[in-house]
């Protein structure tokens, strides 16, 4: 059959760019220099090793380089009495052979597809025979690593002793998998990623051939893609060109690989680290309408940071010509802007959020959570501020932080509640337990308005009300039944958890009072046994008040005078009276004992137990 799809004019068929412009000596390979330089020194010298192992990532040229090795062995030249040399005719019989994939005498073999050790004996059996018409039988197996291991163990002893006229070239992606007995036997090559720069000129070089143009900055975008594969940058060129029709732009590519815009990755990132979250989801919203993908704008937002920081550690990298442009104006600026914490904390966050846009079910949703986490951590405190903000209140410093500065400030510009685990943590790292419990100074303490704030509790059973003067009703249900104090200080809590409370409780409460008193709180969860609950100490006082109220002489005799009635409440009449003046009498009753009879009526009594 010989039909073929009309390409270009008389019919023949294209080829992809990287086949047409796949290197047919050392001197066209690019980014391998160390490579070069032994094979070169190697052929000159006759120091010709029995096996190569070539190891390298996707498109790098090792299937390229062991059919060059094979052209250099057997090259005869135009005469036909050359021998073997770095710079192959690619005109005798043995190169055009070679270079056509018809050469009887070099094998190539897939090893992902010949992996038992029936292959293996094939070869085996052929390494006896001398070679047909070339200088030497070259044997060239890609993706040595999948051969099982029986096919590795019947390929040692040739391996090892190879006949003079045989040579094997294996190549490789996953080198770790390659047994290290077959190993030993070879000379090992790590052929490199090749680098951007390099891959942007060699892109520029190759669309000119083609008759097309490109702009730099799409080389250097498709470059990037590319991510040192040269193979992976010609398919992107070779679809690039086609989408343009003529000049390639910066725009195309961008639009044709999902990527967003330079300026508005910084744009993004600048809006996140100066806690904007709605600028940032405004742009996010703008790159996703483009047809960004989530992946490439996280790994871009990664690309950012570590370029940043590489600004920010060695200044002079802004010359690098590998760096993009945009980061290269403006990337001074931010760099000089935010500190080194803020950095590393914004590639934590980042980082972690890559695996979670990849895993989610909708990436979109992930990368503004993702930004939103960002943004909301832009201003907080690193552990070590906190731990000198501590240390600071243990000594009587007074502002603790950065530069003296006041609590930290949120996305809103609003204060930021620190207190419940965080603050026991930096307790816990940064005063010994033997040491008195440290007493806070107001200036640290979360800024609070002044009509909002509220005094600092006298005891206990205050602080518990303050919640429920907060409509705190969950927490101050937990604080009267559920938690036993153990010790209270101006700033710091220590409680005994029940069951019933929440692990969560501690955190919470120091929250809510650092807020409300403006004050730093400490809570602190003690196993020690404590008070009773403020519900125990209420029950066990109204048990106390009723024994008493059946020992009055009053009391006795209503009781006497009805039997079947009984002490349902004692109160305090005085308090009554304040709380709801409308019922006070002339206050010459302060005392009132509430009798309940049979029929369901309450009676007041006074002092001489008349009604």
């Amino acid at each position: 059959m010989s039909s073929s799809v009309s390409g270009t004019s008389g019919g023949l068929a294209y080829r992809v760019l990287a086949r047409k412009y796949r290197p047919k000596s050392f001197a066209e390979l690019i980014g391998q220099d160390a490579l070069v330089r032994t094979l070169t020194n190697a052929i000159h010298s006759g120091r010709i090793a029995q096996a190569f192992m070539l190891t390298g990532v996707r498109g790098v040229g090792k299937t390229t380089t062991a059919r060059i090795i094979a052209r250099a062995l057997n090259c005869t030249g135009p005469d036909g009495t050359g021998g073997p040399t770095v710079t192959p005719c690619g005109v005798c019989d043995n190169c055009r052979a070679i270079a056509e994939d018809r050469h009887v005498d070099v094998m190539e073999m897939d090893a992902a597809s010949h992996t038992g050790v029936d292959d293996i004996r094939e070869i085996i059996d052929g390494v006896r025979y001398a070679p047909v018409s070339a200088r030497y039988k070259l044997y060239i197996i890609d993706e040595v690593h999948m051969l099982s291991k029986s096919a590795f163990n019947a390929l040692l002893k040739t391996l090892e002793e190879p006949p003079a006229h045989v040579k094997f070239v294996f190549a490789t992606t996953e080198i770790r998998k390659v047994p290290v007995t077959v190993l030993s036997r070879c000379q090992r090559f790590d052929l490199r990623r090749v680098d951007a720069q390099v891959l942007k000129e060699h892109f520029t070089r190759i669309t000119g051939l083609e008759g097309a143009g490109i702009e730099p900055d799409a080389a250097a975008l498709i470059a990037r893609a590319a991510d040192g594969s040269v193979r992976d940058g010609l398919s992107l060129l070779d679809q690039a060109i086609a989408l343009a029709a003529g000049t390639v732009t910066a725009q195309q590519v961008r639009d044709m690989l999902g990527l967003a815009d330079r300026s508005k990755v910084i744009d993004l990132f600048e809006a996140a680290v100066s806690a904007k979250p709605a600028e940032a989801m405004d742009l996010l919203s703008d790159l996703h309408r483009v047809g960004a993908d989530p992946v490439v704008i996280l790994q871009d937002l990664l690309d950012l940071v570590h370029n940043l920081t590489r600004l920010k550690v060695v200044p002079d990298s802004a010359n690098d010509p590998g760096l993009p442009e945009a980061e290269r104006t403006r990337g001074a600026a931010l760099s000089a802007k935010l500190g080194m914490p803020a950095l590393t904390r914004a590639w934590q966050l980042l980082l972690k959020g890559l695996g979670e846009v990849q895993a989610a079910p909708v990436p979109q949703q992930a990368l503004e959570m993702v930004i939103v986490r960002l943004s909301y951590a832009a201003d907080l405190p690193t552990p070590g501020d906190l731990i000198r903000q501590f240390q600071n209140l243990h000594n009587g410093g007074g502002h603790g932080g950065q530069g003296g500065g006041g609590a930290p400030r949120g996305p809103g510009g609003g204060p930021v509640a620190v207190g419940g685990s965080a603050v026991r943590a930096v307790a816990h790292q940064a005063q010994p337990s033997q040491q008195p419990s440290p007493q806070p100074a107001p200036a640290v303490a979360v800024a609070v308005a002044d009509e909002e704030r509220v005094a600092m509790p006298r005891d206990f059973r205050t602080l518990v009300q303050v919640f429920a003067e907060k409509r705190e009703g969950a927490l101050y249900g937990h604080l009267t039944g559920s938690v036993h104090l153990v010790r209270m200080e101006p700033g710091r809590l220590e409680l005994r958890l029940t069951t019933l409370a929440p692990s969560t409780l501690p955190n919470r409460v120091g929250q809510l009072l650092t807020e409300w008193t403006g004050q730093r709180w400490v809570v602190i969860v003690s196993d020690a046994p404590g008070e009773p609950t403020l519900i125990q100490q209420e029950q066990a006082a109204q048990k106390r008040a009723l024994e008493e109220a059946e020992t009055h002489p009053v009391v006795r005799a209503v009781l006497d005078a009805f039997p079947g009635a009984k002490i349902t409440d004692v109160r305090d009449l005085k308090a009554a009276v304040e709380a709801e003046p409308q019922v006070a009498d002339d206050g010459e009753n302060p005392d009132l004992m509430v009798m309940q009879q049979d029929d369901g009526v309450y009676y007041p009594l006074d002092d001489e137990g008349d009604f």
